[in-house]
């Protein structure tokens, strides 16, 4: 099972809770494969009684479409501070804002990048590393998270806003 598989799975039901399935990240192992859905809301923070109560919906959805086989671990999450990027649209809403990416195919001998988000052209995510634009295909991201922005005078992330100097 590929994430975007369970991604397309169980994103309506976390919709119809009224909330936003960002993505959901598989992690298969022998003995106890992971489940992780991150969740997110358009006008507020994310709180414990949302994770459970998408946790037992998703759990529910699991267990009647059987899509993970042997053992699994469902964890439900707010995206953080760090937070991941699934698709093309999610890297829009953070223009300018520095990312971390792995890819699954070296682009000129490199498979990790860290830069600001300069532009998404189609499906393709435009990064600054080290003053040079790259651009990496999304179907070629294999792992891309926000940069967290912490405030250094509070020594706490700030969201969307950058550290004071």
């Amino acid at each position: 099972m590929r994430n975007e598989e369970l991604t397309n799975l169980l994103a309506p039901v976390v919709a119809a809770m009224g909330l936003e399935c960002l993505g959901v990240e598989f992690s298969p192992s022998h003995g106890n494969s992971l489940v992780r859905v991150y969740i997110d809301a358009a006008d507020r923070a994310i709180t414990v009684d949302d994770c459970e109560a998408v946790s037992r919906e998703v759990s529910a959805t699991l267990d009647v479409n059987d899509p993970v086989a042997g053992r699994y671990t469902l964890e439900v999450s707010s995206p953080g501070f760090d937070r991941p990027l699934f698709t093309p649209a999610q890297f829009g809403r953070f223009l300018g804002r520095a990312a971390r990416v792995e890819v699954n195919l070296p682009i000129a001998g490199r498979r990790r990048f860290q830069g600001a988000i300069l532009a998404i052209e189609g499906t393709d995510v435009i990064l600054d590393q080290d003053g040079t634009a790259v651009r990496i295909a999304h179907a070629n991201i294999h792992k891309a998270r926000l940069v967290p922005v912490y405030d250094e005078a509070a020594g706490k992330a700030a969201k969307g806003r950058k550290a004071r100097k």
